[in-house]
């Protein structure tokens, strides 16, 4: 009797041990998942609003003037030089800034 117990009671421990890791697992996919979907829209929602004229940086850190957008790239102006336009995808724009209404 007492045998038999012991084996029901190890039975419980086990799946107690396998709930505490899927909690500790779902919380952290949790914790680390969810600022990555914020930054997600946040970039969706950046990239759908850039408009002919706007100013971009770019992620390796340079700015320039979007002067042309297609579905997929861009086409950035960089400096004063009207010669210096660059394609480039639209995953490459870190950051967008409009230009000031005057």
């Amino acid at each position: 009797m007492n045998g038999l117990l012991a084996a029901a009671s190890g039975g419980a421990g086990t799946f107690g041990i396998i709930l505490i890791y899927v909690v500790i697992i779902g919380g952290m996919w949790f914790l680390l998942m969810r600022p990555q979907k914020k930054e997600q829209k946040r970039v969706q929602a950046m990239l759908s609003t850039m408009e002919v004229g706007d100013t971009a940086l770019t992620t390796s850190g340079f700015y320039g003037v979007i002067i042309d957008i297609t579905d997929d790239d861009v086409i950035v102006e960089f400096g004063n030089n009207k010669n210096c336009r660059i394609p480039m995808q639209k995953s490459a724009i870190a950051q967008i800034e409009k230009p000031n209404a005057e």
